[in-house]
């Protein structure tokens, strides 16, 4: 069993900006609606590419994130074949092992496994995400005095050391599913986009 994946990733959620999670603490009003998903610009599961594909959860958090219990339903981009689609699955469900086995068991239950187009174009805290008919996001950096982006560094969700992560706005985020209970129109708050790498 192996696998190396190397992409962006997008979280965005209902908790004010900038999202507590990413640094431990308990999410704004105790509990967090929200989605991740994960880009791979490169990746090989066990010798299957998934290049170019994208996964991305619609979650809820009912308490602090590192305390696990968290309800998701997994999306799969569309366009991979049922090869890769298991793929991805066994990393993602932790049965590889590894760093992404470490998310996973943060998972108390997956609500449903779906197949949608997703379109993932943010780069550097700035752009859009949707899944299919059920999240429509656009996402907006902050900057400072000087014009740069803010980023965020060592946090605990970041994983590569020294890789930034940037920190904004949803300046839209609309999310919808049955299964979670779930039904969000929002606008300010909190995103969060940067690298990731994974391999085990």
């Amino acid at each position: 069993m192996s696998y190396k994946l190397e992409g962006y990733m997008l979280e965005a959620c209902t908790c004010n900006a900038i999202c507590p999670c990413w640094i431990g603490e308990d999410p704004d009003g105790g509990t967090c609606y929200g989605t991740i998903a994960w880009h791979f610009d490169k990746g090989e599961i066990n010798g299957v590419d998934v290049s170019g594909l994208t996964y991305s959860i619609l979650l809820f958090i009912p308490d602090n994130a590192l305390a696990g219990n968290w309800r998701v339903v997994a999306f799969v981009d569309e366009v991979a074949t049922a090869e890769q689609e298991e793929a991805i699955l066994s990393v993602y469900t932790g049965d590889q092992g590894g760093p992404v086995a470490d998310i996973a068991q943060l998972v108390g239950e997956v609500v449903a496994v779906e197949r949608a187009p997703i379109a993932f174009d943010v780069v550097e805290g700035k752009g859009a995400l949707k899944i299919g008919s059920n999240l429509d996001a656009e996402i907006s950096p902050f900057e400072g005095p000087t014009g740069r982006r803010t980023t965020l560094h060592d946090a605990t969700f970041a994983v590569i050391e020294n890789s930034p992560y940037y920190v904004g706005k949803a300046t839209h985020l609309k999310a919808s599913h049955a299964g979670l209970g779930l039904d969000l129109d929002l606008s300010g708050k909190s995103a969060v986009q940067g690298k990731f790498a994974f391999e085990a």
